[in-house]
């Protein structure tokens, strides 16, 4: 295992996995695999040896939401790919989880998993933006933890064409500019909106979350 600008490297026989530390918010769907692959309290925590398969391998590094978990097979297997349908989840009282053919904006090269799953801020508190580093938990200086049950009330257009690139950028001291076909599904699991362009709130403070109302402006955020 090595440590290169907090990315972790696990190799194995037919596939290697990473863990990249900057985007993990230790959501758990590594360690609640079943199977030995993800061992807490073992060195190495992850070993690729172990497991049934590459393919579960990849399967498993596939569930984390945040892009944290990549790997690289070595038996000419399948890789990961884009879903058919790039969705956005605005998870209750947390980050907006994109999975997709995503191009977000601000993301290191070496951050490879976010490729197609990532876990961006929408409390406005991150220190890591536009990822998500789990700031939306923390109470301090009297601000409590960030609250917003992932409710959507606007359904968009349900005509749209799924799939293709998704295009994610900031605009300095404002909104997520999201450009191309997407899905956005309430904290609850509904299917709430559809459409090909939206700027949603990264700021906390938007009283029409998950979308952008201006509130920033009040709200004095600042953030490229």
């Amino acid at each position: 295992m090595s440590d290169k600008s907090n990315i972790f490297e696990y190799p194995g026989d037919h596939v290697d996995v990473s863990w990249d530390k900057r985007l993990c918010i230790h959501v758990g769907e590594c360690g609640r695999a079943d199977g030995p692959l993800f061992t807490g309290g073992r060195d190495p925590w992850c070993d690729p040896n172990v497991a049934g398969s590459a393919a579960e391998v990849a399967e498993v590094c596939e569930r984390c939401p945040t892009g944290a978990l990549t790997y690289l097979r070595k038996d000419g297997g399948e890789v990961e790919r884009a879903p058919a349908r790039n969705q956005v989840v605005v998870s209750n009282d947390g980050p907006l989880y994109f999975t997709g053919d995503l191009q977000i904006a601000g993301a290191a090269q070496d951050m490879g998993g976010v490729r197609f799953r990532a876990a961006l801020c929408r409390c406005g508190r991150s220190a890591n933006k536009p990822f998500c580093d789990n700031s939306h938990r923390a109470a301090s200086d009297g601000v409590e933890p960030f609250h917003d049950a992932g409710a959507v009330g606007s359904t968009g257009d349900a005509s749209i064409t799924e799939g293709g690139p998704l295009e994610v950028k900031r605009v300095p001291n404002g909104p997520l500019l999201v450009n191309g076909s997407f899905t956005i599904v309430t904290g609850a699991g509904r299917v709430a909106w559809r459409g090909t362009r939206h700027a949603l709130c990264r700021c906390g403070a938007s009283n029409n979350k998950p979308f952008c109302d201006g509130s920033h402006k009040a709200a004095g955020f600042v953030a490229e």
